[in-house]
């Protein structure tokens, strides 16, 4: 950008070409939202002010913004922000960027929890609080506390608590998976734990993989590690009948199903995402059990 007149519409169009050279995938969109957070406003209200003439304190924040998309960094982390839930989310570096896949677990629990009265929820591996935030604004009667072995993950928890005035509402706690529970027990269980396999990771987009946590996205040569050691965890913290809500790869459902049953829980089900993949899990423990004790 040189020291000629630049409007609006043709910092759009040069920032969108330059994103398509660098073969992003969505540049009009991506665009978009980092020259109106750069300039605060809507997205929408681009293209009414599309002939405004843009000064070059304007013009250096739209810059880096480019500068730093073009590097493939995803634009959730520039603009430290991402709508989930119909909720905004601070995220950052130590957080994964909440898909809108996951939405389909917050779907799932939404439903067993009103169905089954449950209003002791955890939420395991809570990275930004998305999953628990949401389960707190859809179920007022409930009790959520929220699990990450992150320290600087809970802390944008937390942000994100106050953000939507819920900090009285869920309790974040350090740990790792439900070590941390103390003995407390929960009538529902959801997590969206790192599924990814050490092989998948390697073949992620360039976005995910030079900048999203490692920790928040693999779990192991399958990418099961985490689900499995939750699966042995949750049923001595949960209470009779209570139900576990997992997330996890489209490929892996099927196996995720097997470790519920082979861990003593009731009929498995699955549920496939918006995109038509299989991506949610959920099974009940039993009413009565003499095996929860054993299982850790």
């Amino acid at each position: 950008m040189s020291d000629e007149v630049w409007t609006i519409l043709r910092v759009l169009d040069s920032s969108r070409t330059w994103f398509e050279k660098r073969g992003l995938e969505s540049p009009r969109l991506d665009a978009e939202v980092l020259i109106a957070d750069a300039l605060g406003l809507q997205r929408v209200m681009l293209y009414a002010h599309f002939d405004r003439v843009l000064g070059e304190e304007e013009l250096t924040k739209i810059r880096e913004r480019v500068r730093r998309r073009g590097q493939r960094e995803p634009v959730a982390y520039i603009t430290g922000r991402r709508e989930f839930w119909s909720m905004e989310f601070e995220v950052g570096p130590s957080v994964l960027i909440p898909r809108p896949d996951t939405e389909t677990l917050v779907e799932v629990a939404l439903e067993l929890a009103r169905a089954h009265g449950a209003t002791k929820i955890a939420d395991v591996g809570t990275g930004s609080g998305c999953i628990a935030l949401a389960l707190a604004k859809e179920l007022p009667e409930a009790e959520v506390c929220a699990f990450d072995v992150s320290a600087s993950a809970l802390a944008i928890a937390k942000r994100n608590a106050e953000r939507h005035a819920l900090t009285s509402r869920v309790q974040f706690v350090e740990s790792d998976l439900l070590a941390g529970a103390k003995g407390r027990r929960f009538e529902l269980v959801a997590a969206n734990l790192p599924y990814i396999s050490e092989g998948e990771h390697a073949g992620l987009a360039a976005d995910v993989l030079a900048h999203e946590p490692k920790l928040a996205l693999v779990g192991g040569p399958d990418g099961l590690d985490p689900i499995r050691r939750l699966i042995r965890e949750a049923p001595v913290h949960l209470l009779p009948g209570g139900l576990l809500v997992l997330e996890g790869g489209a490929t892996q459902m099927t196996a995720v199903s097997t470790l519920m049953r082979e861990a003593g829980f009731l009929a498995p089900e699955v549920r496939r995402d918006h995109g038509g993949h299989e991506r949610v899990a959920w099974a009940t423990w039993p009413e009565t059990s003499s095996s929860a004790s054993s299982l850790v």
